[in-house]
């Protein structure tokens, strides 16, 4: 009888809290479709269209009917779609790099990461923001902007830090869409080289698929391998970030894993697909459901973030991030050019 108390004391509270978060779930989702919608069919990126569209509803983010749900979008279903990032990744793409690729990537990472973030703070910007940029230019745009803001201190502060550099990443990764491939035909690359320069350089995954495949077959093959080398980057680096800013976050008495479950979940499929247990298949479907919840978590993101706390940031968040991308694809160009 205490067993079966138990099962359905937790099944109410189950079926409590989905009546709670399900409204503004509900919205969040309506915008990412939204936004999907018009990315498909009009062309631009679509966590971009989300931020957009999500701040439109931010008169509906304190509500008690919506605001629990949009709480909960922009927070737990954002770590479930970076937990399923790691569907996209085998240690097997990675080897068939080459170790002088592999150094160049993770030089990128490191060298963005630290000078990057040095830039930040030398434009007096707050570190949370330093750190959200610098690591959203170095690893994978807007979805490492979102991964590492869970392991900064949950506040009104890190949420508009995340928002701006969402905004930032997601508009500079699209004109090195359009840019990127033309200084790859000025330096002479051939596609293996090109497809390392725009993998390595351009922040989200989407735009550099969409450059490298402008280019060629190969170059495109090339640049989606070296973007998931940099996408495994995110594991080490979000778990280093975490550890430094764990005395902060103990500060706001905030819980403090080492090592949150969704990057084991990462960590753990990452491990299963390249060891053949996810096949092809259950592989795309774990990347568009990752995909979805990135973009809900976004809308999310938008509807908590008011058109008046984005004017107080003003022209250094933007001119910060675009030093750390001029870094990062000075490092990579010049790397190129010395191993060609």
């Amino acid at each position: 009888m205490k067993i079966h108390g138990m099962v359905r004391d937790k099944s109410d509270w189950m079926a409590a809290k989905t009546r709670l978060v399900f409204p503004g779930v509900t919205l969040s989702a309506t915008i990412a479709l939204a936004a999907a919608y018009l990315s498909e069919h009009y062309g631009g990126p679509a966590m971009l269209f989300a931020l957009l569209l999500g701040i439109a509803f931010n008169y509906l983010a304190d509500s008690t009917t919506t605001g629990p749900g949009i709480r909960f979008s922009s927070r737990n279903i954002l770590r479930i779609g970076v937990a399923l990032l790691g569907a996209r990744i085998t240690w097997g793409e990675v080897q068939n790099l080459g170790i002088e690729t592999a150094a160049l990537v993770i030089g990128g990472v490191i060298i963005t990461l630290t000078i990057g973030t040095l830039i930040a703070r030398m434009l007096k910007l707050p570190r949370g923001f330093a750190i959200l940029s610098a690591g959203a230019v170095a690893i994978c745009g807007a979805s490492a902007a979102l991964a590492i803001s869970s392991v900064l201190a949950n506040n009104d502060e890190t949420e508009r830090h995340t928002i701006t550099t969402v905004i930032g990443v997601t508009t500079l990764s699209t004109l090195a869409m359009m840019i990127y491939p033309l200084l790859a035909t000025t330096f002479a690359f051939d596609d293996k080289a090109a497809g390392i320069f725009i993998g390595a350089t351009i922040h989200d995954v989407a735009q550099v698929v969409g450059a490298g495949y402008t280019i060629s077959t190969d170059a495109g093959d090339t640049a989606t391998i070296v973007k998931l080398l940099r996408v495994s980057c995110l594991l080490p680096a979000v778990v280093a970030i975490g550890f430094a800013t764990r005395r902060a976050r103990k500060a706001n008495a905030q819980p403090v894993p080492l090592l949150p479950l969704f990057l084991v979940a990462f960590m753990l499929l990452v491990a299963a697909n390249s060891f053949g247990l996810v096949g092809p298949d259950l592989a795309a479907t774990l990347s568009t459901i990752s995909r979805w919840c990135l973009l809900c978590a976004v809308s999310a993101l938008g509807i908590r973030t008011s058109i008046g706390s984005l004017a107080v940031v003003g022209p250094r968040p933007l001119i910060a991030m675009v030093l750390q991308t001029l870094l990062l694809a000075a490092f990579v160009t010049v790397t190129l050019l010395v191993l060609l």
